[in-house]
């Protein structure tokens, strides 16, 4: 920053230079490549006074070895960040790896818990359905049970009712046959009665 100080102090009373300085500058800061050719153009612009030619000198060297020392600090930067990448890149994989495994590890073990589940749950079901068969063939055997209880019964009662009915039918047979009897003694004397009235 002093030389660009002490350079614009030397020049700032010619336009024309200070304007070829400022191109140079501008110019050494893209391309190095390009620098020697602007060095002899500001050594021609500035040839006729030796004080400025001298500042402008040492001034370009103070450039060329801030360049140099800039791309040398510049190249190092770029190895010791690309080592650092590296070794960031090779941490990454490694947490990467690290995480694949404890996923992996994780994923088989939900899948075994799952497994195991599924193993009880099948377990659990067969159980309950030797429950609910067992279930069912009890209350088959009960209403089986309670069926032929009621069909006895019913017989029973059946027998009861043809019992009754054919004591009723006696009953009825044994009333119809001392009224026909009745009745036929009746007609018989209302008959005889008749004759020995017509006679």
């Amino acid at each position: 920053m002093g030389f660009a100080v002490r350079v614009y102090e030397a020049f700032k009373d010619d336009e024309v230079k200070a304007k070829v300085l400022a191109e140079f500058i501008e110019k050494l800061l893209l391309y190095r490549e390009e620098i020697m050719g602007f060095a002899v153009r500001v050594y021609e612009a500035f040839k006729d006074d030796e004080v400025k030619a001298k500042v402008l000198a040492e001034f370009i060297e103070k450039v060329e070895e801030v360049i140099s020392n800039n791309q040398v600090a510049t190249r190092q930067d770029i190895a010791l960040t690309e080592l650092k990448l590296v070794k960031e890149i090779e941490q990454t994989r490694k947490e990467i790896k690290e995480v694949e495994l404890k996923l992996t590890r994780e994923i088989e073990q939900v899948r075994g818990e799952i497994k195991e589940v599924e193993l009880k749950l099948t377990r659990e079901i067969k159980d309950i359905e030797l429950k609910l068969t067992k279930e069912i063939e009890q209350v088959r055997a009960d209403l089986t049970k309670e069926i032929e209880q009621v069909r006895a019964e019913m017989r029973v009662e059946i027998e009861k009712v043809r019992v009754e009915i054919h004591k009723v039918k006696s009953d009825i047979l044994k009333w119809l046959s001392g009224f026909f009897i009745t009745q036929t003694i009746t007609i018989i004397g209302v008959i005889v009665g008749l004759f020995k009235v017509w006679r």
